[in-house]
């Protein structure tokens, strides 16, 4: 091992050990099946605890990395992309889906400190004035849009700039805008089960779907193999409703399969930001390096199901056919709320939320 801890660093000693054990692992140090070593000799070449250590390798669980088995050790799980397809996917799901039915996910609502979203509403009107009555930009204010990259960077590694974001009030508008982007002559690929609003979306505007089996894992590498989709929606995070996370080989998988059938991947980051881990999953956008992913997310889930914000990052490739298509569309969120919600980023007291309701679900596990 060749593992060094810097007090100098301002990432915390776990995360730094997570990351060189990512390193090695996916550069085939460890390779799949491998046992990694013990905690106690990473704690002794290292220098740090070994509760220190057990934390780093929680994380590799969570990501998919590694498995943990009583008494045996910590083994490699990961695998290359020479082998992520076939054959090792995990237990399927026992239900049949069409698309039909009328599920829906029920949020309960967000436990947003009210007095901060008033507090809030009270400086934008005293600081914005009558810049309030101005009509917003089509893909949403600069400074919402501003606020949304610089959160990204800071809590999934993503280095984006403004012209890539589009505002608009909800996934469901936004899942609208991607089918009349790319059309509605090719095939979308759709998680089966999932979320029912997104085939309703789609086929109501006449896109071909594809339902895709899932398994504990993602979906079926097997399906995956087979359909003709193009454009291909997948929730990697807690896919509702089976609950289902895709680990680091499926995402793999997943860029894999996009690039090699010249596809599309949209990436559905609901209730990412909520993860009892210590470490947020890492996106499908910050692993692609052949823009290919389009990212999306809403504040519903986070704050109140009454905030009807949502916003898709667009890859720097794809900013002329989304202006060329759609760029005419005037943004759909009310200005007033896209500089509560830019403020809220702004004052750190979203990420404030964010930390402290991830600390209670810790405890409540």
């Amino acid at each position: 091992m060749n593992y060094s801890i810097s007090n100098k660093n301002s990432e915390p000693a776990y995360i730094q050990l997570y990351r060189q054990l990512v390193r090695d692992i996916s550069e085939g140090i460890y390779h799949y099946g491998d046992k990694l070593p013990s905690k106690r000799i990473i704690a002794e070449e290292t220098g740090v605890s070994v509760i220190t250590v057990e934390h780093a390798l929680t994380l590799l669980n969570e990501e998919g990395y590694a498995e943990s088995r009583q008494r045996s050790g910590v083994f490699v799980t990961y695998k290359d992309e020479d082998s992520v397809s076939g054959g090792g996917d995990k237990e399927e799901f026992d239900f049949d889906y069409t698309g039909s039915q009328k599920s829906d996910i029920h949020l309960r609502v967000g436990d947003f400190p009210f007095s901060v979203l008033a507090k809030t509403m009270r400086k934008v009107i005293l600081d914005y004035g009558e810049k309030l009555l101005v009509k917003s930009p089509n893909q949403g204010c600069p400074e919402l849009r501003e606020e949304i990259c610089r959160y990204l960077a800071r809590s999934r590694h993503l280095h984006i700039r403004p012209e890539q974001v589009i505002v608009g009030s909800g996934a469901e508008y936004l899942y609208g805008l991607i089918v009349q982007m790319f059309g509605n002559d090719v095939v979308y690929g759709l998680e089966s089960p999932s979320y029912s609003r997104i085939f309703e979306v789609y086929n109501s505007m006449g896109a071909k779907c594809d339902f895709l089996k899932m398994t504990l894992g993602g979906i079926d590498s097997g399906a995956l193999l087979k359909t003709k989709a193009k454009i291909l929606h997948v929730t990697p995070f807690n896919s509702y409703p089976s609950g289902a996370t895709a680990d680091i080989s499926k995402k793999r998988e997943y860029l894999k399969w996009a690039r090699e059938n010249d596809a599309i991947l949209i990436e559905d980051n609901y209730d990412s930001e909520l993860t009892v881990s210590r470490k947020a999953e890492d996106p499908l956008y910050s692993m692609d390096k052949e823009s290919r992913v389009i990212y999306l997310n809403t504040f519903s889930r986070t704050i109140a199901p009454s905030m009807r914000i949502g916003y898709m990052v667009l890859p720097p490739g794809m900013l002329k056919l989304f202006d060329e298509k759609l760029g005419f569309y005037s943004c759909t969120v009310p200005i007033f709320d896209q500089y509560v919600l830019a403020e809220l980023i702004k004052s750190g007291d979203f990420e404030r939320h964010i930390n402290r309701v991830r600390r209670n679900r810790r405890k409540n596990l």
